[in-house]
């Protein structure tokens, strides 16, 4: 149960996509991601009126700018350079950075069932999202690759620190989106100046971002990053590009062919096996790599 609960947040994220194309203003997705962020974060603040204590303030903030003020940046920075399917196929190798980092940070031992895995989820998205002819640009891709590795980072060292005792999810979620937002503030009006004019449908897809995508989203998130294997929630990001391909035929009456429905079924098997335990492996005294 706690891992369903936890794929409702990448799931939520999926939506992103939809939402910022039929929604929101074009031409201003750092002050998405801000509206997304800060007003999620103060208000988690305001109604559990917990704030950090000590070392917790500069953890907080660390890993608010990993998970949100600089993830944020970079992903839109991909999404804007690359062919929607590259930039999401880049975000899908979270998964096998958490596997690596789960060894060289939490002393895990490597598991070649989660990384194997991995690599098939990130095969099956591109399968899904990667069209013919899809263009590639060198800062797009350093963009990608960066922000998969902000947010692995982030999810590593959440499960690594865990949350303070006696703090909701609530509250440490609020931590760090109130932290990523102050990181996105200045970046925000910097680089987009003024705020866009906002109609209707534009404060109805910013509800929907600040409160499903961030602040619901990542209380689910961060409770099961640090209740459940870290490879296992990692794995869940798989769902956000998956959801995304499905609205996009649901809603916007896009098809999808053979091939992406093979995508499609590697990608549900990748993070169904994901949640399995599978065998870590070891290395014998000659040298030989076995399953524990």
């Amino acid at each position: 149960m706690k891992r369903l609960v936890t794929a409702l947040a990448p799931a939520s994220w999926g939506t992103t996509y939809l939402v910022t194309s039929e929604l929101l203003p074009a031409g201003h997705p750092l002050f998405a991601g801000l509206a997304r962020a800060l007003p999620a974060g103060l208000v988690a603040v305001a109604l559990t009126r917990t704030l950090p204590r000590g070392i917790w303030w500069a953890k907080a903030a660390a890993l608010g700018v990993l998970n949100i003020g600089l993830f944020f940046p970079l992903l839109f920075v991909a999404a804007e350079r690359l062919p929607g399917g590259v930039a999401a196929t880049l975000g899908a190798s979270q998964p096998i950075v958490v596997a690596v980092l789960a060894v060289t940070l939490l002393g895990e031992r490597p598991s070649g069932w989660k990384l194997g895995w991995g690599v098939a989820g990130l095969v099956g998205v591109g399968l899904v999202v990667i069209r013919p002819g899809a263009g590639v640009d060198p800062v797009g891709i350093a963009a990608g690759l960066g922000g998969a590795a902000s947010m692995a980072f982030g999810v590593t060292w959440t499960k690594r620190w865990g949350r303070p005792d006696g703090v909701s999810p609530t509250a440490f979620a609020g931590w760090q989106l109130a932290a990523g937002g102050v990181v996105l503030l200045p970046m925000t009006f910097l680089v987009e100046g003024a705020p866009p004019a906002i109609d209707l449908p534009a404060v109805a897809g910013y509800l929907w971002l600040g409160l499903a995508g961030g602040l619901i989203a990542y209380v689910l998130w961060f409770r099961g990053i640090t209740t459940l294997p870290v490879t296992s929630v990692a794995v869940l990001t798989l769902l956000s590009p998956i959801v995304a391909a499905l609205l996009g035929v649901l809603v916007l009456g896009q098809t999808l062919n053979p091939v992406q429905l093979l995508g499609f079924a590697v990608s549900l098997a990748a993070i169904v096996a994901g949640q399995l335990p599978g065998n870590p492996l070891t290395i014998s005294k000659e040298g030989v790599v076995q399953r524990s």
